[in-house]
């Protein structure tokens, strides 16, 4: 016999844990290359290839690289935040609204952009035209489609 009183636990913490190890761990990957990691290239001009998708030349800097890891660290800190596993720091609301819906547009333009051929013509014929469609894009619109449903999943409820 079913029983009424059994509530379904709040998939929140696994979604907010699971956005900040994704993101976390894309900021690891953005900082190891910016040291000179090629992983999943053999060298600087491959990576580039296929992360890139520059056909000659070798991979953004320390500084770009450091930017990217930075900004992806930052926002994981916005999910933790929305979570309420981040205290505000004293910061307005309004600044960690604008942080994390600011990061969220930025994720789904990218993922969106990944399917306009013409933002990406530069990379035609580089590994990281294919990985674009197939995980790039997808990742990034993943990620924005998850902060969407954690703002929702962690909304004040109505008075």
């Amino acid at each position: 016999m079913p029983r009424d009183d059994l509530t379904m636990p709040s998939p929140m913490p696994l979604l907010a844990a699971a956005l900040i190890a994704i993101l976390s761990a894309l900021s690891a990957l953005h900082a190891y290359w910016g040291f000179g990691g090629a992983w999943p290239g053999a060298d600087g001009p491959s990576l580039a290839r296929i992360v890139v998708g520059i056909r000659t030349g070798a991979m953004p800097g320390l500084g770009p690289s450091m930017f990217v890891a930075a900004c992806l660290a930052a926002v994981a800190v916005f999910v933790a935040w929305r979570a309420g596993w981040m205290p505000s720091l004293g910061l307005p609301h309004f600044l960690w609204m604008l942080g994390y819906w600011g990061a969220l547009a930025v994720f789904a333009a990218r993922g969106i952009a990944g399917f306009i051929p013409s933002i990406f013509s530069y990379a035609e014929g580089t590994p990281f035209q294919r990985l674009n469609v197939i995980f790039y894009s997808p990742l990034c619109l993943a990620i924005a489609a998850g902060m969407i449903a954690l703002w929702l999943m962690t909304r004040p409820s109505a008075p």
